[in-house]
């Protein structure tokens, strides 16, 4: 499972021209789900979105979190970030996880991050859904966070 977050200032998606979500400062976070995640992969990448430390302390050291913060969380689901483009010129999608599946899985980070953070600190994108989203980037700042999925693992 793939995690790419971006600090921002704001973020918002929108579908249709309709704005369906948006957060003022945070992270904004797209999300790649591969055929070997599970729930303890969303479990765990949750938990490490939530406590990194890129928001700055009294002394401009990224040292602070989400949970020190109080800032929200704009989850993304963003399909090509499962990608294999370690050759040629064009993506594949093999490790890709199946849509139901991925769904499920998006569905699972979102209720693990809104436990842990609150239902009104954490906002979505709409799964499938051709979304627009725009942003403020913080810094820049951005991370691509990963962690390896059960089958991967064995």
């Amino acid at each position: 499972m793939k995690a790419l977050i971006q600090r921002v200032t704001y973020a918002r998606v929108t579908v249709d021209k309709e704005t369906i979500s948006e957060i003022n400062s945070g992270l904004l976070l797209l999300l790649g789900v591969e055929k070997t995640d599970g729930p303890a992969t969303a479990a765990k990448l949750c938990r490490k979105v939530i406590n990194y430390r890129v928001f700055p302390d009294d002394q401009g050291r990224m040292n602070r979190s989400l949970v020190d913060t109080g800032y929200s969380l704009l989850v993304v689901p963003q399909f090509t970030l499962a990608a294999d483009t370690r050759s040629g010129t064009r993506p594949g999608f093999s490790v890709a996880a199946p849509q139901d599946h991925a769904e499920k899985l998006f569905h699972e980070f979102l209720l693990a991050s809104e436990q842990a953070l609150g239902r009104g600190c954490v906002g979505r994108g709409q799964f499938g859904a051709d979304m627009k989203v725009a942003l403020e980037n913080d810094g820049p700042v951005t991370f691509l966070l990963e962690v390896e999925g059960a089958a991967a693992q064995a």
